[in-house]
This record gives structure tokens, C-alpha cells and sequence, in this order.
């Protein structure tokens, strides 16, 4: 059960679980506040370490503030848009075929039906970026189960506003956010084992940071490339 408190002008979310320690943690791409906290702590406890944090919470969603955005998509002739990491000019190709999308030299050519307005366009679109990310992960999983010795029952894409992935420890399921499909393949990487890696540990206490240097050494380096990279524009409310 998720319990919403207020910092000041900050609402930050409180999750009781059975754990030892408080583990506080803001997350991209809009800076919201988590608070995983022991069962037995009241939230006024909660609330008073929170506040003594309050100048770190400040710096880290001032951070996250400051990354570059990207620019309302119109998709239009000659618009960026990016593939893995790199970036393509939009090509739309107006005609009366089924819609598609393709990657061709540094273009991405868009297939569309003469008269097809924007909100469609961006629909198409965001699907391929989605068909992406479907067929990139599986091969990651299953490289992955037998390193980490867990096996994902299910995985899902899409678009996420506030997340770059999450865990279904129960269910042993994942979810990705489709604009991974936007990041190098090394961001899609690690987050896909981060959140496998919840399946071994369910918070992100000592030893999830344990077996995240132990597995992938890298994992910190690939978060801070991501959280660089330019994130989608979106009107985001606080």
C-alpha cells in the first residue's frame, strides 16, 4: 500500500515493507520522491527524516529538472527523432498503403495515408518504437535468467511517464517504457536488469547495489547516460 505525505511543497510516496532500514530515492524522469521505510516506523517518523533529507531531494530533482528535453514531436518533414541512441530526420511519405516506419541511411521514413492527421502519426509511431523494445528484450531475458538464476514469467512494454522500468516480484513479471526503444541499447540493457535483479532482491537496499556491481559494474555509468540523454517533452505536474 502506497501512503502519499507531503515535504513542504514535495509529496513524496511511502511504501511500509519489511525491510530494516528507510531507503529514500528520487526517480527520473520527473523527480518523484520514494520512501520505502520498515513496517514498524509511524510517518511521523518517516516524515522527520524525510525533511532532514530535504536539501538532497531538492538537488537531485533540480538535476533531473535541468535535463535536456526534447521538443514537441509535430512529425513533420525533416523533424529529429531518435533510433538507439542515434539520430534520424523524419521523412513522411504520404500514401494509400497500410502505415509503417523505416529506417533508411539517416532517415526515419514514415508511411502514412494522405490526410492522416498528427495525433495518428504519433500513434504509428510510438507502436514502432514499442515493436522495438518487444523484440530487443526477449533476447536480453534470456540472457539474463541463467546469469542472475531467475526466470521473467512476462514482460510488457509501454509508455511510461515516470518510470524507465518496474517489477512484479510476485508475479515475476517486468515492464518497460517504450522510449528505451529512443536510448542506446546499453540504457535497455540495464534496465532490464535492474528490474530482473528486483527479483532477487525487492528493494534497493545494500544488497540490490551489491549484486548490481557485481553483475554489471558498469550499472552506473549506463543509469547516468540514460538520465543525460534527452527525455521526451511532456507537461509535467508537480
Amino acid at each position: 500500500m502506497v501512503t502519499k505525505i507531503m515535504l513542504g511543497k514535495i509529496e513524496a510516496e511511502v511504501v511500509l515493507k519489511d525491510i530494516k532500514n528507510v531507503h529514500l530515492s528520487v526517480h527520473p524522469p520527473a523527480g518523484r520522491v520514494r520512501i520505502a521505510a520498515p513496517k514498524r516506523m509511524n510517518l511521523d517518523t518517516i516524515r522527520v527524516f524525510a525533511i532532514s533529507k530535504l536539501d538532497w531531494i531538492k538537488k537531485q530533482q533540480k538535476k533531473l529538472l535541468d535535463q535536456e528535453r526534447e521538443s514537441e514531436r509535430e512529425y513533420l518533414e525533416r523533424e529529429s527523432h531518435y533510433v538507439w541512441g542515434k539520430r534520424y530526420l523524419l521523412s513522411v511519405i504520404e500514401r494509400d498503403e497500410p502505415p509503417s516506419v523505416l529506417l533508411k541511411h539517416s532517415k526515419m521514413v514514415l508511411h502514412v495515408r494522405p490526410g492522416t492527421a498528427e495525433s495518428r502519426r504519433q500513434e504509428i509511431v510510438e507502436e514502432w518504437y514499442r515493436g522495438l523494445v518487444k523484440q530487443a528484450a526477449p533476447a536480453l531475458i534470456a540472457e539474463w535468467e541463467p546469469r542472475l538464476g531467475v526466470q521473467v514469467a512476462r514482460f510488457y512494454v509501454q509508455r511510461m511517464r515516470t518510470r524507465w522500468g518496474s517489477c512484479n516480484p510476485i508475479t515475476t513479471s517486468i515492464r518497460l517504457n517504450t522510449d528505451l526503444a529512443k536510448k542506446p541499447q546499453e540504457c535497455l540493457e540495464y534496465i532490464v536488469v535492474h528490474e530482473m535483479m528486483h527479483l532477487l532482491e525487492p528493494t534497493h537496499n545494500a544488497r540490490f547495489i551489491a549484486l548490481m556491481d557485481r553483475y554489471i559494474p558498469q550499472w552506473q555509468e549506463r543509469r547516468q547516460l540514460l538520465n543525460r540523454l534527452p527525455v521526451r517533452h511532456e507537461d509535467w505536474e508537480y
